[in-house]
């Protein structure tokens, strides 16, 4: 049966609710976990040309940084819950902090490259024209990828 999972999380209610399942399944097949959050690229503002100067390459570094540690923050806030119930849980987790404009990609990819067999996904469940106006990260996943996905949704 499945042995290595790869749960993405982006720190949501919705997420956590996911992750202990997750943790539950993972533990009762002896699997372990590779918990994984996702940041967009930075994308500097843009400067009229006339503007341009070394003051304006620093404040871009510096916002380019400010932009790298909260991103850290945040992945670090959404990772956090789900060690914890892996710890208490008894189930070997390694949390990883990617970042990519492409969040199904980099699912898609760090499962194939850490050698996971599951992707354990939550899923908002939006419906018709909400759906395809926004895209679905899930739905990206399971129509690009081998690796078998289990599609978890909340009870209420």
């Amino acid at each position: 049966m499945y042995q290595h999972l790869l749960l993405p999380t982006d720190g949501s209610e919705l997420s956590e609710r996911a992750a202990r399942d997750c943790v539950r399944l993972a533990k009762s097949l002896r699997a372990k976990i590779t918990a994984l959050h996702t940041t967009a690229l930075y994308y500097p503002p843009v400067l009229p040309a006339h503007t341009a100067s070394a003051h304006a390459g620093r404040e871009y570094a510096a916002l380019a940084r400010q932009y790298e540690e909260q991103s850290k923050e945040n992945a670090a806030r959404a990772l956090k819950p789900v060690e914890k119930m892996a710890r208490d849980a008894d189930v070997v987790l390694r949390a990883v902090h990617l970042v990519s404009d492409s969040p199904w990609q980099v699912i898609i990819n760090a499962a194939a490259e850490r050698g996971c067999d599951l992707i354990f996904m939550a899923s908002h469940g939006r419906r018709g024209v909400s759906a395809l106006l926004i895209g679905s990260e899930t739905n990206k996943v399971l129509t690009h990828t081998k690796i078998p996905v289990l599609v978890w949704r909340s009870a209420s």
